[in-house]
């Protein structure tokens, strides 16, 4: 359904996108995973044909969006971060308005009004002024606004942004149902958020796609390997890391930044049927070294996003 190859997006020296790939297919709810200022943004505006791209391609149900944007507007409804709502407007007249530059045809209007407002649960504030309306509301608007033409695919931005955590699990629940007949994207740093309601995920960190998968794969892929955290004092740090590397079954030894000045932390990768606990242990007395800690780390989901998404 959507399909995106090599993306960039540059403003002068600064690379906000890195070559991103990835295909969304027709039904699926997709997350779209990244701390702030990943570019996840910059990548729905590409994807809407708000913005161009730098180089690279995008798809959307066999449409370039270079070539036919205005039909790729015609597949997609986008409800942006900052929900773009005229609040002296009643909700009626509004999505009326939407409903009429989208070209929905005028013996439709009232129809598809109907239909927007009864998924979205507003129909009884259609006579209601939307500045009246509560933020949970108000995201309601946007998303009936964004359902007006009734589009194969949407694609939230923060859709969630600045809610209560009650109005939270209405809007969760509201995708979830949108979900059940229409490919969704979902763009948000908030990781409960994409696992309460997405199928798969894509994290993006620093314009770059770091890992792709639904959450049982991708915490299958990161226990393909065992994590050891390692706290030494009185050590050189890149003595110590190297002898680490040096133990058999050990792939990878990394000094870490340390809470307690005067330790050393490190972060030790062996291969996955390699328990290296022991052998370890064992360097850290043959050397005389102080242990203040080894541990075994389990990442979940979270740990694995944070892992993913550290600066290097």
């Amino acid at each position: 359904m959507i399909e995106v190859r090599d993306l960039t997006k540059s403003y002068d020296d600064f690379k906000a996108l890195k070559g991103i790939s990835f295909t969304v297919q027709r039904g699926e709810i997709v997350g779209f995973l990244g701390p702030n200022g990943a570019g996840k943004t910059t990548t729905m505006k590409i994807l809407t044909s708000y913005m161009p791209q730098s180089s690279g391609t995008v798809t959307v149900d066999g449409h370039d969006i270079n070539d036919a944007p205005l039909k790729v507007r015609e597949l997609i409804g986008y409800l942006p971060e900052a929900n773009p709502l005229y609040t002296d407007m009643l909700v009626y007249d509004y999505l009326r308005h939407v409903a009429t530059v989208r070209g929905v045809p005028k013996d439709k209007l009232k129809e598809r009004i109907k239909a927007a407002c009864e998924m979205c649960g507003i129909l009884p504030r259609v006579g209601q002024r939307i500045g009246t309306l509560s933020k949970g509301f108000k995201q309601r608007v946007g998303l009936a606004a964004a359902l007006i033409h009734d589009p194969d695919i949407l694609i939230l931005d923060e859709p969630t942004s600045g809610l209560d955590p009650n109005q939270i699990v209405e809007i969760r629940n509201l995708i979830k149902r949108l979900g059940e007949n229409r490919t969704i994207i979902l763009s948000t740093h908030n990781l409960p958020e994409v696992m309460a309601t997405c199928n798969r995920m894509l994290i993006v960190h620093n314009g770059q796609l770091v890992a792709d998968g639904t959450a049982a794969e991708l915490e299958k892929r990161e226990s393909a390997s065992q994590r050891l955290r390692v706290l030494l004092r009185g050590v050189d740090p890149e003595a110590a890391r190297a002898a680490l590397a040096a133990v058999a079954g050990v792939e990878t030894a990394h000094v870490r930044p340390s809470a307690e000045p005067d330790a050393v932390r490190l972060e030790v990768i062996a291969r996955e049927d390699a328990d290296v606990r022991a052998a370890v242990y064992r360097l850290v007395v043959d050397r005389g070294w102080e242990l203040l800690g080894l541990e075994r780390e389990v990442l979940d989901l979270e740990g694995l996003f944070r892992k993913l998404t550290r600066e290097m």
